[in-house]
């Protein structure tokens, strides 16, 4: 095997799958919008990535696309080993409790306390009893609302609804957790303490996406950020200084 040969071999033979990957991806809808256009990305396992831009810029398709909520028109789209591009609807839910997704209006039950509304993550997945119950109380405490397990949401601030939502969001133990604006509706101070435990939980190996208006966020947090604009990837900045 010659030199070249070896190296080539070297380089690729270890490369990890990636978390989400977007190769040559178009998204038009029915309206003529084009949302995205020849997008190429890949993200890895492991990373945390900040998505930016201005409203109309794709932020949304992006993310729908990941999530399966949508279909692109070209292009092939794989998200935590699964090729979106030739997924039966059938196997939507399974990409699904690959990951957890933290929505900017929190989106809780209201009939239902903290803990249920935690718990109801799990028996969407089958699961119960003793499990169930470790599970969220674990998740509750990674967020520090242990003990307002028994509150209902309307007892809860803002910033503790977030927090709510993203134990939700981690107590099927996913490969991504996606981040919808997490921090539109909480007050700075909040906000910074939303993108630590995204921090915090992101160092324990889970792959973190969020998209933000949040510039200060931006460049506080030292992660990877990709910019869109008009459809197309205009920045992929790692060291996580984007301007606006």
């Amino acid at each position: 095997m010659s030199e070249e040969l070896l190296e080539s071999f070297a380089d690729n033979q270890f490369l990890e799958e990636p978390a989400i990957e977007f190769r040559g991806v178009s998204k038009t809808y029915p309206s003529g919008t084009h949302a995205l256009e020849d997008v190429n990305i890949r993200i890895n396992k492991g990373e945390f990535v900040f998505v930016v831009g201005s409203s109309g810029a794709g932020k949304s398709t992006f993310m729908k696309l990941i999530m399966r909520e949508e279909k692109a028109n070209t292009g092939v789209i794989t998200v935590n080993g699964f090729n979106l591009t030739k997924m039966p609807r059938k196997q939507v839910p399974l990409l699904r409790r690959t990951m957890g997704i933290v929505f900017q209006d929190f989106r809780l039950i209201p009939t239902m306390n903290v803990f249920d509304n935690v718990a109801f993550a799990m028996h969407v997945v089958g699961k119960s009893g003793n499990e169930l119950r470790r599970e969220v109380s674990k998740s509750l405490s990674k967020v520090g609302l242990g003990e307002k397990a028994r509150s209902m949401p309307n007892q809860l601030s803002g910033g503790e609804q977030q927090r709510v939502g993203l134990a939700r969001a981690l107590v099927n133990a996913p490969d991504l957790i996606i981040a919808d604006e997490p921090t539109g509706n909480v007050d700075p101070n909040m906000s910074y303490e939303i993108v630590s435990l995204l921090t915090e939980i992101n160092k324990r190996g889970t792959t973190i996406l969020m998209v933000t208006h949040d510039h200060n966020l931006v460049r506080d947090f030292k992660h990877r950020v990709i910019m869109l604009d008009g459809g197309k990837i205009v920045a992929d900045n790692a060291a996580g200084g984007a301007d606006e």
